[in-house]
């Protein structure tokens, strides 16, 4: 009896420990897009230099990244984007703080897809507001692929859009975000 207890509170703490594990990258994936339904020319962007960690015991996310690391088709557009719009040389950096709304849904230590919620607060632009979003967590042999998709109004994050190109850049953005985690090394 005493050897089932003890197995039994040795597999609960293996469950225990998966589960408050933290997962981190440093190479996420942030795709921009803000292209006008009307235009032929598309106001699209990569980023592959996201920092991202995520606790798995909490659901606490958080994501960040450089504006520059942004990397467009053509390069008067990028340099329009960091210089115009988003001012990187004033606002370096955008993140995400938030959490997993439906942690408690996600079996980190089974492989599997799991729909999430996340919600908390996006800063771009040097403005931070609510922002929630739907993704999921992709979970095989002890690592995540973490995805959500955001839409922002690009006023809200006070980004001005001159007259000239108002027609090309529509005045919502996507933001799909896709981060591949390993387990945090100690």
């Amino acid at each position: 009896m005493k050897k089932i207890i003890i197995l039994s509170l040795l597999f609960t703490g293996i469950g225990l420990s998966s589960q408050a594990q933290k997962f981190f990258t440093k190479t996420g994936r942030i795709d921009f897009n803000a292209t006008a339904p009307s235009s032929p020319e598309k106001i699209e962007a990569v980023n592959r230099t996201v920092t991202c960690v995520m606790d798995a015991a909490s659901g606490a996310i958080q994501f960040a990244m450089l504006v520059k690391g942004f990397t467009f088709e053509r390069a008067l557009m990028q340099e329009h984007f960091n210089e115009n719009y988003m001012e990187s040389d004033k606002f370096p950096k955008a993140e995400f703080k938030g959490s997993i709304t439906n942690n408690a849904s996600v079996n980190y230590s089974k492989d599997g897809t799991y729909p999430v919620t996340v919600k908390g607060k996006l800063t771009i632009h040097g403005e931070t507001k609510d922002a929630e979003a739907a993704g999921k967590l992709q979970i095989q042999g002890g690592k995540i692929n973490a995805t959500a998709d955001f839409t922002i109004v690009l006023a809200d994050y006070k980004v001005a859009v001159p007259g000239v190109v108002a027609d090309k850049v529509n005045k919502n953005a996507r933001i799909e975000v896709t981060c591949n985690l390993e387990p945090l090394k100690s």
